[in-house]
């Protein structure tokens, strides 16, 4: 080989090798999105997305999203899950207890950002809040023992209240932890309590049938359950609905005592940032809510015939009317 041509030959191989760096360096980080689908993902969406402008990131520009959801069906969320990790995406946030399971399954390797996950510990997807470890980190959900205090709430604005119906997710792990707060407030507040298990997806009129004939006073939605139908027919049922999730008086429930998931959502995002900077999940602490706020329909108060305390009306953080 000539001296011209082993010039050509390495000028070709340093613009290849350049062309490669640069081609690495532009790659548009890819965060795959896990979500059962019921209820409606979409305000956790468009916090999320707030909450990654704010660190920097511009859909389309310098992140891209890939949306998994498995429409309500939780024997679909396995598979959505699959489908992330065969697309190799950088990070995967999974909104709420079921759907981070799910990716837990799917991979030990990819970094999963927890948007909400009740008792993460309890359940099993990280060994501690401090040092979370494997490839799982971001924010737990409310504590099991925030549906306790939910209870205490009802007791406050519906004091003749005595049996209380509590329509819960037979496929959530979180839902053991949940239902053994509700039982020891119950106890300690002189109510009873009737469990009723549906499946997300699955008809809420055999379950409010059932609530009726055990003539319950109240029900408390679980917010993985949390659908407009469930709200509107405990309304049309006239029976007081309420949950730890903001979502069931937005819908049309009575009350909600709950975490500020506003703040959740976006600090999802910050996660998602630190990760792409190489932080390790596993190293990262999870974090638990701070703030929680008492949210009170009074327009549905005063359709159900409920008169509010007032000082329940005096401490809620928001009163729709």
């Amino acid at each position: 080989m000539n001296g011209r041509k082993l010039i050509g030959f390495v000028t070709a191989a340093l613009f290849a090798g350049h062309v490669a760096a640069v081609a690495q360096s532009a790659r548009v980080p890819t965060i795959g999105v896990l979500v059962l689908g019921s209820p409606s993902p979409e305000t956790f969406l468009k916090i999320f997305r707030e909450g990654l402008e704010q660190n920097g990131y511009v859909e389309g520009r310098n992140i891209r999203l890939e949306l998994r959801s498995a429409h309500g069906l939780a024997g679909n969320l396995d598979q959505a899950a699959v489908e992330l990790t065969d697309r190799k995406v950088d990070v995967i946030v999974a909104w709420q207890t079921p759907a981070v399971t799910a990716a837990q399954k799917a991979t030990r390797d990819i970094p999963i950002v927890m948007a909400g996950a009740g008792n993460p510990v309890g359940t099993g997807l990280i060994a501690s809040l401090a040092r979370p470890g494997g490839n799982i980190t971001g924010l737990s959900g409310v504590g099991a023992e925030l549906a306790g205090k939910t209870l205490e709430v009802m007791r406050e604005m519906l004091p003749a209240a005595r049996r209380v119906a509590v329509l819960a997710n037979a496929t959530d792990p979180f839902t053991a932890s949940m239902l053994d707060q509700i039982q020891v407030a119950a106890k300690n507040l002189g109510i009873e309590v009737s469990s009723i298990y549906l499946r997300p997806g699955d008809r809420f009129d055999s379950a409010f049938r059932e609530a009726r004939q055990q003539q319950v006073q109240g029900v408390f939605i679980q917010p993985t359950l949390l659908h407009e139908d469930a709200v509107e027919l405990a309304n049309s049922y006239r029976l007081p609905a309420f949950s730890f999730n903001k979502g069931v008086t937005d819908a049309g429930g009575l009350f909600a005592y709950a975490p500020n998931l506003t703040d959740q959502y976006r600090n999802a995002a910050t996660y998602v940032d630190r990760i792409l900077k190489g932080a390790p999940p596993g190293d990262l602490p999870v974090a638990q809510p701070t703030k929680f706020e008492l949210i009170v329909n009074l327009k549905t108060a005063k359709a159900l015939g409920i008169t509010v305390p007032p000082s329940l009306l005096a401490r809620a953080d928001e009163v729709i009317e």
